[in-house]
């Protein structure tokens, strides 16, 4: 066996990777691993963020009141040593998503990261923690001849495998049998199509990926000639036909070597994959349900909507009337959506008992009721103006193109632009405000008393190893 400091550091090279990785396609992420090396070996923890604080009780539960994931365990010895693996059951925690296995070298291992609120699909993540585990297996049985962190560099860029991976466990489950479509160079072509500019304009459109024997089945309107079929590789002519497809219900069809035709609206054909092309961004779909986002030439599993959780829980609190939050709340989401779909910034003022006094701007006479969508459509296109519009709790737009003003903060950021210090200043002089700001490069920003409430905080950087890492028992007497 290797020695003790040779496992702790492969064991922190992937859980190292697997963070990089997942905080290139979610956002900041932590990672936590729970292991034990042989049957007879106890649990230790390596939870070097404090991701499995707070689910104590349930660890306990499974892990000590019960010796299930021991006993019930496949015959390891049995299995090989490169190459083979059992799936372990998963734990269910709030806010987490994990996955484990059993294996020869390395009896037992059960991964964790976080459960983003703005996922298209768990998918690629669970498929992500399911390579670590045949990683740290592959290092263990591996006896330390060599320590190059590979394993954790291929953890850090994993994305465009995890993603392929996910596809290819779901195609096959809905087939009954492997996919024929060609998944690797698919999801190459649709980013190089999606960075692809035809005369400055970005990509709009749908493209559908179909299995060959389907074609029969599709609506067509055009379908090409085979020796004519345009090659998905040439991601120029692709971008070209999008033209084609913009903005309609029209789809082009490819079966993931050539582009077959175009087509109506498909339905019923569960196993299609298809590249939503939104202009700066774009979705996978399969069967419909989403499965990632794209942008920038990289995949990522964001739904591209803004979290506003906090948003909600300040109005909420602010409210003077029942469901005046929640009707204020649709009504700057709305706003908000517009802004990032259409790519301009904007400032909306949330004064929710009215007690601002008139801001230096245009003021409205009456005030527009924004519960009207017609009403609402306006002050989309209002926002598109310089300064910000002035909402009261009633839902009623009171002006727009207002000057926001304040003294300087402490925690102004330079970096930022004008819109973003201005709101600071501004709450900060005026504490039952609420201000939303939306950047022109799609950052949604929520201030209140001087203070961004969806400001995300720095991960803790632990550069030194823990070559003893606690076992289970000492771990959870120490929270």
């Amino acid at each position: 066996m290797i020695q003790n400091t040779a496992k702790q550091i492969s064991a922190r090279n992937v859980l190292e990777g697997l963070r990089q990785g997942l905080s290139r396609f979610s956002g900041p992420s932590r990672a936590a691993l729970v292991m034990a090396e042989t049957r007879e070996s106890p649990l230790v923890v390596h939870d070097p963020r404090r991701l499995l604080r707070g689910h104590e009780p349930k660890l306990a539960k499974v892990f000590q009141e019960s010796d299930h994931w021991r006993s019930g365990a496949p015959d390891t010895m049995a299995m090989k040593p490169f190459g083979q693996a059992a799936w372990a059951d998963k734990l269910h925690l709030t806010g987490l998503i994990c996955s484990g296995g059993y294996s020869q070298p390395l009896f037992y291992q059960l991964w964790f990261t976080e459960l983003h609120p703005n996922m298209c699909s768990t998918g690629p993540t669970e498929r992500w923690l399911e390579h670590a585990v045949w990683l740290l297996a592959h290092d263990f049985a591996s006896e330390g001849a060599f320590f190059t962190s590979a394993s954790k560099h291929a953890l850090e860029a994993f994305e465009h495998h995890a993603v392929r991976n996910h596809l290819f466990l779901e195609l096959s489950q809905g087939l009954g049998r492997p996919p024929h479509l060609p998944l690797y160079p698919i999801l190459e072509s649709v980013l190089n199509v999606s960075i692809t500019r035809e005369e400055g304009q970005r990509p709009v459109g749908r493209m559908i990926f179909i299995e060959p024997a389907e074609a029969e089945n599709v609506p067509w309107l055009v379908r090409f000639p085979a020796h004519e079929r345009p090659n998905l590789r040439n991601a120029k002519h692709v971008r070209k036909l999008l033209l084609s497809v913009e903005h309609s219900q029209r789809r082009l069809v490819s079966d993931g070597e050539h582009v077959l035709g175009i087509s109506g609206m498909l339905d019923g054909m569960s196993a299609r994959l298809t590249a939503d092309f939104q202009d700066r961004f774009g979705f996978l779909r399969l069967g419909g349900r989403p499965v990632c986002s794209f942008v920038d030439g990289m995949y990522q599993s964001t739904t591209r909507r803004p979290n506003l959780v906090v948003l909600e829980e300040a109005l909420l609190e602010l409210e003077t009337e029942p469901d005046q939050g929640n009707t204020v709340f649709h009504i700057v989401s709305s706003i908000v959506d517009e802004a990032r779909r259409e790519g301009f910034g904007c400032t909306v003022v949330l004064d929710m008992h009215s007690s601002l006094p008139d801001l230096p701007g245009q003021h409205i006479a009456p005030h527009l009721d924004l519960r009207d969508p017609q009403m609402l459509d306006l002050a989309k296109s209002l926002a598109k103006l310089d300064g910000a519009l002035h909402l009261s709790g009633a839902g009623m737009l009171r002006a727009f193109g207002c000057l926001l003003d304040g003294k300087a903060v402490e925690s102004e950021d330079r970096s930022r632009g004008a819109r973003f210090n201005s709101a600071l200043r501004f709450t900060a002089m005026h504490a039952d405000i609420v201000v939303v700001v939306v950047s022109a490069d799609a950052p949604v920003f929520v201030f209140q008393s001087g203070v961004q409430l969806n400001a995300m905080c720095d991960l803790e950087q632990e550069d030194e190893i823990d070559f003893s890492p606690p076992t289970l028992e000492n771990w959870l007497a120490a929270q």
